[in-house]
């Protein structure tokens, strides 16, 4: 995996609106790095053993 520039918001990694409106309820605004570049990975049905 190549390294990636944190995205501004959860919202362009392909989150639902409901996951991005509990998301900023509690306070996460942005994305860690190994969540930018996990979270579409999942999305798109894939397995993933990750450590950040």
């Amino acid at each position: 995996m190549t390294e990636q520039t944190v995205p501004p918001s959860f919202a362009e990694l392909g989150l639902s609106p409901a996951v991005v409106a509990a998301l900023m309820e509690v306070g996460y605004e942005t994305p860690t790095p190994i969540q930018a570049q996990t979270i579409p990975l999942l999305l798109e049905g894939n397995d993933l053993l990750g450590q950040a």
